[in-house]
């Protein structure tokens, strides 16, 4: 099968297209044929040497895909070979074929295309998960960073439809505009002091939860912009992963810091949050309450492209590899 292995640890020019053999599904496991993989910020990380991937699990980058079912290891019951899927994975994704439990495989939400599909599961999986994480309440104040990119739009959209009052940052008026269509009530540049456009914009109230993808370079900046019991949750590090946390601020708020990984939860815990995707996500989409804000699709030769694009700042929404 084709495969986008590494030769090395560095930029977009050390993957490259190879034949290795295809793997087999063990007892519990579905084997996927690979129509479209989702492309992520943590796949350019594992790339780069800094995200390995869990112990046990494939080398290939990738953490999601759309295909269809080729064949179902033993004990699997409820799926048949060619039915249409999506998977998250904790790896293998950018590749023809790719083995994974049954638990983390679900059918696509109704009237989307598979293609589009393969960049759904992960952002879905990551935004739900972490706000169940730290119990979004309606009426409560949202803010997500990066809101135009692929967790930030779907994260504006999923915390309008639980009845939030929803800010998002972003670097231009274009990817503010996005923000503004999808839902948010609040678009702030990030370039300038958004801390203090946002207590004005909320009338000094701040920030109840803050979903953030920046890790220590927006540390204090977040912990700031907390309202009173405000929750913090950081589930990238972009800005870096050692920060300085004042807890005489974050003791004054009564606030909580946390962080978590959807890639290194146990399989149970990945089957369960599929599960919720399944049931609560994707009837939200099929209504359309959750639109999907756009997709740029690479055929896989051209994964080296996807890296360099997504890295280049000037993505909006998902980026898919198509097979």
């Amino acid at each position: 099968m084709r495969a986008i292995t590494l030769t090395g640890f560095g930029g977009p020019e050390v993957m490259t297209l190879s034949e290795i053999d295809p793997p087999s599904p063990g007892a519990g496991q579905v084997l996927i044929r690979t129509v479209a993989a989702g492309v992520n910020r943590a796949d350019l990380l594992q790339r780069q040497g800094h995200y390995p991937p869990p112990p046990g699990t494939s080398e290939i980058i990738g953490l999601e895909v759309s295909g269809h079912v080729a064949e179902v290891g033993d004990g699997v019951q409820g799926w048949a070979v060619g039915e249409p899927c999506v998977a998250l994975l904790a790896g293998g994704g950018y590749a023809d074929y790719v083995a994974v439990d049954a638990g983390q495989v679900v059918r696509p939400p109704a009237g989307v295309d598979l293609v589009t599909a393969a960049g759904l599961i992960e952002v879905a999986a990551t935004v739900v998960s972490n706000m169940d994480h730290v119990r979004l309440a309606p009426g409560e104040t949202f803010l997500v960073h990066g809101g135009a990119g692929g967790i930030g739009s779907f994260a504006i959209q999923y915390a309008k439809a639980l009845g939030c009052t929803v800010a998002a940052t972003a670097g231009n008026d274009e990817k503010r505009a996005v923000c503004t269509e999808l839902g948010a009530d609040i678009a702030l540049d990030y370039h300038d002091d958004w801390v203090t456009l946002l207590r004005e914009a909320t009338e000094g109230h701040g920030a109840d939860v803050i979903l953030d993808v920046m890790g220590a370079k927006y540390l204090d900046a977040n912990v700031t912009s907390l309202a009173r019991l405000g929750r913090l949750v950081v589930i990238g590090m972009q800005g870096g992963v050692k920060g300085e946390l004042n807890l005489g601020k974050l003791l004054a708020k009564a606030g909580t810091v946390t962080a978590t990984s959807l890639r290194f939860r146990p399989a149970s815990e990945k089957a369960a949050i599929c599960a919720r995707v399944a049931s609560e996500v994707w009837p939200l989409i099929t209504a359309g309450r959750i639109r999907l804000a756009g997709e740029t699709r690479f055929p896989i030769a051209a994964a080296q492209q996807a890296h360099e694009w997504l890295a280049g700042g000037d993505n909006v929404g998902k980026i898919v590899l198509t097979f």
